[in-house]
C-alpha cells in the first residue's frame, strides 16, 4: 500500500508530539508520517495545549518529564478539556524529583496507553493505531 492509500485510510488524522527533545519528536514524526498521519509538535505541555485550542488534534503522544509544563500535567489538562482525545505518554524513567514510576501516574491520571523509551517503530506505530481505533468506535 503506497503513503497515499494510507492517508485516504486515516483521512489524515493529525497527531501531536509532544517531548522537549527535537531529536525525539523527529524521530517520532519519521516512524509514523508514513502511516498518513498529519504529525504536529510541540516542546512543552504549554505549546501543547495551544496547539489544541487552535486547531483539532486526534491523538497526543507526549513525554512525561519536561521543562514548563510537564507530561502528567498535560494528560490533566487534556482530560479536563477534552475527555475524549486518546494521549500516549511515553518516558525513559529520567527525572522530577523522587522514585516514581512516571508512566504508572500517567495512566492514572488519564493517560489512555503507556510507552516505555527506547521503543521501536512497530511498538508506537501499534500504539497509534490502536488509539485512533478505540477512540473511532466512542
Amino acid at each position: 500500500m503506497i503513503a497515499a492509500d494510507k492517508r485516504e485510510k486515516h483521512d489524515m488524522k493529525k497527531i501531536l508530539v509532544v517531548d522537549d527533545e527535537s531529536s525525539v519528536r523527529y524521530m517520532i514524526k519519521e516512524m509514523i508520517e508514513p502511516l498518513g498521519f498529519e504529525v504536529v509538535e510541540a516542546k512543552n505541555g504549554i505549546e501543547a495545549i495551544s496547539i489544541c485550542n487552535d486547531s483539532s488534534v486526534d491523538l497526543i503522544i507526549t513525554d512525561i518529564v519536561m521543562p514548563d509544563k510537564n507530561g502528567i500535567d498535560l494528560i490533566m489538562a487534556v482530560r479536563k478539556q477534552y475527555p475524549g482525545l486518546p494521549v500516549i505518554a511515553m518516558s525513559g524513567g529520567g527525572g522530577i524529583a523522587g522514585n516514581f514510576d512516571y508512566l504508572e501516574i500517567a495512566k492514572l491520571v488519564g493517560a489512555k496507553n503507556i510507552l516505555k523509551k527506547p521503543f521501536s517503530s512497530r511498538e508506537i506505530c501499534s500504539l497509534v493505531e490502536e488509539s485512533l481505533d478505540e477512540r473511532s468506535k466512542h
